[in-house]
């Protein structure tokens, strides 16, 4: 039988059913557990997967929070029956490498996206590279964000990017609010390979980057490439596959 650690984000909703399920169910170490049980939304379950991502074990969510994309459907029930029956999907985060404008540097992952914004009020000048070949030499716009399939229905859809497949093996990067070129929809590139993005102008237009809720401010350039060397394994409900979602949101979207 599986040995759960339970984790619980901070509301008011989560204080109480903390109480239940501590009180019905063993609380094992993370050490010693088979899976995290984790009570929260979308971004509390990216905060956890990286906060426990060194006992490589499976994460098992329940929506408490708002959406929920990344969660099963809270259910007070049958939860040994629930975890024997998931499904195992594993993903691959995004790693960047960042340098600022003082020559400092920075390394971080993100689950969802790596997004650069602007700072001030004075839109973001870049450039963008896919290894060595120009993806665009001028993009003058709010920022751009390179998103994972598993994040390409979160901030990546809200500025209209494209919804990618959980085994596309792609990654989307996506302007926000390009001011020149205007028609400048973005790219869909390879999961293999590495992004560079440059600021062309440090001094006049600062830019910062976040990886997931990870902010970096005043940049100069950042690299950016998945690593595969890291899986996060999380379950979902039969019916409620991760791959099923990204399905309907890409229904919805032809629809739309």
């Amino acid at each position: 039988m599986n040995k759960f650690h339970f984790i619980f984000d901070k509301t008011k909703k989560n204080i109480k059913l903390k109480k239940i399920f501590l009180n019905k169910y063993k609380n094992f170490t993370p050490k010693n557990c088979d899976v995290f049980i984790v009570f929260g939304g979308d971004g509390f379950m990216l905060h956890t997967l990286k906060k426990y991502q060194k006992y490589k074990k499976s994460f098992y969510g329940m929506n408490t929070g708002t959406f929920g994309f990344l969660m099963n459907k809270y259910k007070a029930n049958n939860l040994y029956k629930n975890i024997s029956r998931a499904k195992l999907v594993k993903i691959s985060p995004l790693q960047m490498n960042v340098i600022t404008k003082t020559g400092k540097v920075f390394s971080n992952i993100a689950i969802n996206e790596i997004s650069l914004l602007r700072q001030t009020r004075q839109t973001a000048s870049l450039e963008i590279k896919n290894k060595n070949k120009i993806l665009i030499k001028k993009l003058i716009c709010d920022g751009v964000l390179v998103s994972t399939p598993a994040g390409s229905t979160a901030y990546n859809l809200s500025v209209r990017g494209p919804i990618l497949s959980l085994n596309s093996k792609k990654l989307a990067v996506t302007p926000i609010s390009p001011f020149r070129p205007r028609r400048w929809k973005g790219k869909i590139v390879g999961s293999k390979t590495l992004i560079k993005i440059k600021n062309l102008n440090v001094q006049k237009r600062s830019v910062s980057v976040v990886a997931d809720n990870i902010e970096v401010r005043n940049i100069r350039n950042v690299k950016i490439k998945v690593n595969n060397t890291i899986k996060f394994k999380l379950l979902y409900d039969k019916g409620n596959s991760l791959i099923k979602k990204i399905k309907l949101e890409q229904l919805k979207k032809k629809t739309n």
